[in-house]
């Protein structure tokens, strides 16, 4: 019967809110910036959020509209510009403190890590994203708590896409029914669990509604009461994660 080794998190949504309260945020300032006459309300970033990655994003809201450069060459050219950019202003938002951690992440990080059992980060989000949520909620030696670090760096092809999940596994040394995947959204879902990991969903403010048939549990939250087959728990704990490795 397979042990529980590692508990491996998505950030964006999953870590903290940071689709709706950063990254959209970031991307209307960048536009304002420079001189883009575009807006993101938050029904078309959620949306938007179909498609895995920034840049990729940018790309597909581009071929909606009909005042967007006409050659891909100059919207590729465009999406970098203001994806670098929105990187910055996110990077700055972090820092005046705008977007905070979940409730029960630390929490849960910290009994993981009291018990032996490895807390990793897999997403596709850009490493100096991640670097700079992190260093606020956790310290500057933040990466010190962490078995491994995993961004957008380091897995091309983005979520749904399982090879950031694979890498990971990996990079930790174990087998896919030796870990617990932590995420927010379907295409995160579809990653984790194309890799043979199983997955706790705790959606994020944009999926809410949405159903996770392929999810090993679905909370509302990490600090919510559950039951899980006859057995109930007061919150989602290390002792909760481990059922799910040992159904």
């Amino acid at each position: 019967m397979a042990q529980l080794r590692a508990v491996i998190w998505d950030v964006d949504g999953t870590i903290a809110e940071t689709e709706r309260d950063g990254h959209r945020v970031a991307f209307n300032r960048a536009f304002e910036a420079l001189g883009v006459a575009w807006r993101w309300d938050e029904g078309l970033y959620g949306r938007l959020l179909e498609v895995s990655g920034g840049y990729e994003r940018l790309l597909y809201d581009m071929a909606q509209r009909p005042l967007a450069p006409s050659s891909p060459a100059a919207r590729e050219a465009l999406a970098r510009r203001v994806h670098a950019r929105k990187n910055i202003e996110y990077v700055e938002l972090v820092a005046a403190g705008g977007i905070g951690l979940r409730e029960g992440v630390r929490r849960l990080m910290d009994e993981c890590r009291a018990a032996g059992v490895l807390v990793a980060i897999a997403t596709t989000t850009g490493r100096a994203n991640v670097e700079s949520l992190f260093a606020r909620e956790f310290g500057g030696d933040w990466e010190l708590g962490f078995a491994a670090v995993l961004c957008a760096e380091d897995a091309p092809v983005k979520k749904p896409d399982p090879s950031i999940y694979i890498e990971a596994l990996r990079r930790l040394g174990i087998s896919a029914a030796e870990a617990v995947a932590i995420e927010d959204s379907p295409n995160g879902l579809k990653a984790a669990h194309q890799a043979g990991i199983r997955t706790l969903v705790t959606p994020s403010a944009y999926f809410l509604g949405e159903a996770f048939p392929e999810a090993a549990l679905q909370v509302p939250g990490l600090d919510a009461r559950v039951r899980v087959g006859a057995s109930e728990f007061e919150r989602c704990d290390l002792a909760l994660l481990r059922t799910l490795v040992q159904p």
